[in-house]
């Protein structure tokens, strides 16, 4: 029988609160069993660029990353906001270790190639390194992945920590009974955008294809979802997708994804 592993990805609302941030830390320190974080920085990155006087490019939403803002994203990314969650999670009593895919090998990418847009220096995750993250797991660490990969050549890149998120989930759902919990403002998916109340609970293959005819599921959250079938066929066990307080034992009010 696999060993249980929760990967957890938080987004930038919780990380751009530090009342969240610390109320979030908190639960997840208390999460039984082996886990993973994956975060990103968000507008933190933004702020820090326009202080510098470095504009930031973003095309439908996604960032475009050149050499300048390559800079300010290693910065926030993986050293300002990875070592502040690092140093509170060991302040909670969680032996955490900070991490980029570049460190210990542990996630490669390939630079996107240019299509319509040249998104600069982002990559798309080409596989995961799971023996080392195994062997960071099994001495007691609790890896924290900020949204930066590497090319294997010296190059790191700018890559989305929903799909971090998720290719960890895969990569690792062949050792272990994987669960990916997606963290965000809502308390799950809603079939009323209008109701924060109106989580729909369970979301299989069928349901999912229904409710997306019905345009319950659309913008935003599409890529979201696409992702976690994306996982759910490829090793990973369940997905979950709600806020902070679905990491609490006895909360119910959240989506469960399964096929």
């Amino acid at each position: 029988m696999k060993q249980k592993l929760s990967i957890i990805k938080i987004g930038g609302n919780v990380i751009e609160d530090p009342d969240k941030l610390s109320l979030f830390l908190s639960r997840f320190s208390r999460m039984e069993g082996l886990k993973i974080l994956v975060h990103g920085g968000g507008k933190l990155a933004t702020q820090l660029a326009t202080e510098l006087g470095i504009e930031s490019n973003m095309i439908g939403g996604r960032r475009i990353t050149d050499a300048q803002s390559l800079k300010i994203i290693t910065m926030v990314y993986a050293g300002l906001t990875n070592k502040n969650i690092v140093a509170e999670l060991q302040a909670l009593e969680c032996n955490a270790i900070g991490l980029t895919g570049a460190d210990g090998d542990t996630i490669q990418a390939h630079k996107r190639p240019v299509r319509d847009i040249d998104y600069g220096f982002v990559g798309d995750v080409e596989g995961i390194n799971s023996k080392t993250i195994s062997q960071l797991l099994n001495t007691g660490l609790t890896p924290v992945f900020c949204a930066m990969t590497h090319n294997g050549h010296g190059q790191l890149l700018n890559t989305n920590a929903d799909t971090i998120a998720s290719e960890l989930a895969i990569g690792m759902g062949i050792d272990f009974e994987t669960t990916l919990y997606y963290c965000f403002e809502k308390k799950g998916v809603l079939m009323n955008v209008n109701d924060d109340d109106s989580v729909i609970k369970h979301i299989d293959s069928a349901s999912y294809e229904k409710l997306l005819q019905d345009n319950i599921i659309a913008d935003g959250m599409l890529p979201k979802m696409e992702n976690c079938f994306h996982a759910l066929r490829n090793n990973v066990h369940k997905v979950c997708i709600g806020d902070q307080k679905m990491l609490d034992p006895n909360t119910t009010l959240y989506t469960t994804l399964t096929l």
